[in-house]
């Protein structure tokens, strides 16, 4: 059996170089919009966090942002809690709604698909964290063409 002669890592040391940026640092242009769109399940893989993170991102980028929940990714949008809303229950629980809460206080928009939220997941418009706007099910097709139409970044996301 092989000796194992080097140190354990022990906290503060790096396992990558962090610092060493390949690519330039890309700012909007005045105007230029992005969109992220979510169909995804809440707790069920990590692109849905991941993705609200790209959506600060490009925020601060200089990106007028907008983030579209629909189908299951309006479960992202909804309030949740343990014993009662807001509670965290676990580490992590309340992910979702704090990075979404952060992304609108830094002045992006969310958006929620009415009929994903009632037809699909039994939820009604007070379900959804304050600030994210409902809109209707056509309305999910024309906020992908109008940012179409503007040329914007588009990051769309589906999971099965």
């Amino acid at each position: 059996m092989p000796t194992v002669t080097k140190a354990a890592h022990k906290p503060g040391d790096y396992f990558v170089d962090y610092e060493s940026k390949v690519f330039e640092d890309v700012k909007a242009e005045p105007g230029e919009k992005a969109l992220v769109t979510f169909h995804t399940m809440a707790f069920e893989g990590s692109i849905g966090l991941v993705n609200i993170l790209n959506a600060i991102r490009l925020n601060k980028k200089g990106y007028e942002t907008s983030i579209l929940l629909y189908g299951p990714g309006v479960l992202l949008g909804v309030q949740r809690g343990f014993p009662k809303i807001g509670d965290e229950a676990f580490p992590g629980h309340q992910n979702f709604n704090k990075n979404l809460e952060r992304f609108m206080a830094e002045g992006g928009k969310v958006y929620a698909c009415r009929f994903a939220l009632q037809a699909l997941y039994g939820a009604g418009e007070p379900s959804l964290i304050p600030g994210i706007t409902p809109i209707m099910p056509q309305d999910v097709l024309d906020c992908v063409l109008l940012h179409k139409k503007a040329n914007a970044v588009i990051i769309d996301t589906w999971t099965v």
